[in-house]
C-alpha cells in the first residue's frame, strides 16, 4: 500500500480537479495560507494533496502551463502530495505509441476533451516530455498518516480488491510505460482496477434504458455511490445524481459493486463534477470536484486528523 507518515505535518489540504485553472488554484492556495517562494508555494506547518485532473478544459485560459509548474513545484520540492486523476492517464496514453498507434485514439472526441493541453504543449516536446514524466510518477492513490489518524486520497473510487490487484502488478502504486500497455487493454485485470480506481465503478443497464452524459454522450451504464453503504437499489446508487433509470431504479445494487464502511477512515475524492454547497458524501467521505471547469468552484478540504468529517472545513474560490 502506498503509505506515507509525516512527523512535522499538522495538517493536510486535500485540493479538487483544477482542470487547467491556474489563477484559481493560486487564489485558493493563498487563501488556504500558502506563500510563493523559491520552492514554490508553501505553508509552515501544512501540506496540499491534489486529486489529479489537472489538466483538459479550460480551453480559453491558456493556463495549463503554469498550473503544472505550480503543482509540479509543490510536488517535487514536498509541499505537495499527488494522485493521477483520469485526465493524466487518459494524456499518457495519447502521447505513447505503441504497435503503430496510440494508445488513446486521437478521435474527434479525445482531440476535443484534450485540447486545451494541446494548446500549449503540442509545439513544445521537450516540455511536453517533462509534464509526461511527472504524471507517470503520481501514484493512482495515498493513505497518509497524521499522528495515530489515517487518511485516503484517490481519484474516484476507494475499492479494496481493485487496490490488491494493482498493487499487485504495479511498482509504490505506480505506472510504468510497460503498465499503461497493460492498463489501456480492455480485458486485462490492470485495466479494471485503473478504470475503477480512476473512473468509478460502473455497471450496466438493462438493455433499452440509456440516458446522456454532461457531454451529451449516450451512455447504457452508470457508475455508482460506492460511499453509500446502506443503499439497496440501483437507484439509490447511480450516478450522475438525477440519472432517470425508469424500471432499473427499482433493481437490487449489483453484486461487486465496492462497498465503503462507516468505520474505514476519511477518504477524499475527486471526479464527479459536482454543484451545490460543498459538503461531506459520507462522514468519512467527501468529493472536492465541484465542476471548477464548468463555471463551478475549486474546493479544499482542510484536514487535521478528523475522523468524521465536517462540513465547516470545507473552503473554496
Amino acid at each position: 500500500m502506498r503509505e506515507i507518515k509525516e512527523e512535522r505535518v499538522r495538517g493536510y489540504d486535500i485540493i479538487g480537479d483544477i482542470h487547467g485553472h491556474a489563477q484559481v488554484l493560486e487564489n485558493l492556495l493563498e487563501h488556504l495560507g500558502y506563500g510563493q517562494g523559491e520552492t514554490g508555494y508553501s505553508h509552515p506547518n501544512r501540506k496540499v494533496v491534489f486529486l489529479g485532473d489537472f489538466i483538459d478544459r479550460g480551453e480559453e485560459l491558456r493556463e495549463h502551463r503554469r498550473l503544472l509548474d505550480t503543482v509540479m513545484a509543490m510536488v517535487e520540492n514536498g509541499h505537495a502530495h499527488a494522485v493521477m486523476g483520469n485526465h493524466e492517464f487518459n494524456a499518457l496514453a495519447f502521447h505513447t505509441i505503441n504497435e503503430g498507434k496510440p494508445l488513446r485514439a486521437h478521435d474527434d472526441k479525445n482531440i476535443k476533451q484534450h485540447q486545451a493541453f494541446l494548446n500549449e504543449f503540442a509545439q513544445d516536446p521537450d516540455e511536453k516530455a517533462r509534464v509526461l514524466a511527472f504524471f507517470y510518477r503520481l501514484p493512482l492513490w495515498l493513505e497518509l498518516e497524521l499522528g495515530a489518524r489515517k487518511m485516503r486520497a484517490v481519484h474516484a473510487c476507494w475499492s479494496e480488491a481493485h487496490l490488491r490487484t494493482a498493487q499487485d502488478i504495479l511498482a509504490d502504486a505506480r505506472l510504468s510505460e510497460t503498465s499503461l500497455i497493460s492498463a489501456s487493454e480492455e480485458g486485462t485485470a490492470l485495466f479494471e482496477a485503473v478504470e475503477v480506481l480512476l473512473k468509478g465503478y460502473e455497471t450496466s443497464l438493462p438493455e433499452g434504458i440509456t440516458f446522456l452524459d454532461k457531454d451529451k454522450n449516450v451512455r447504457d451504464a452508470v457508475r455508482v455511490q460506492w460511499w453509500k453503504d446502506t443503499a439497496s437499489t440501483l437507484g439509490e446508487v447511480a450516478l450522475p445524481l438525477g440519472v432517470d433509470l425508469q424500471e432499473a431504479a427499482a433493481l437490487p445494487v449489483p453484486r461487486g459493486v465496492p462497498r465503503y464502511g462507516r468505520e474505514e477512515v476519511p477518504c477524499f475524492i475527486g471526479h464527479y463534477w459536482l454543484n451545490g454547497a460543498p459538503g461531506p458524501l459520507a462522514d468519512n467521505v467527501a468529493c472536492l470536484d465541484y465542476s471548477i471547469a464548468k463555471s463551478g468552484k475549486l474546493v479544499a478540504y482542510r484536514w487535521s486528523g478528523e475522523q468524521s468529517l465536517d462540513r465547516k472545513n470545507f473552503t473554496w474560490c
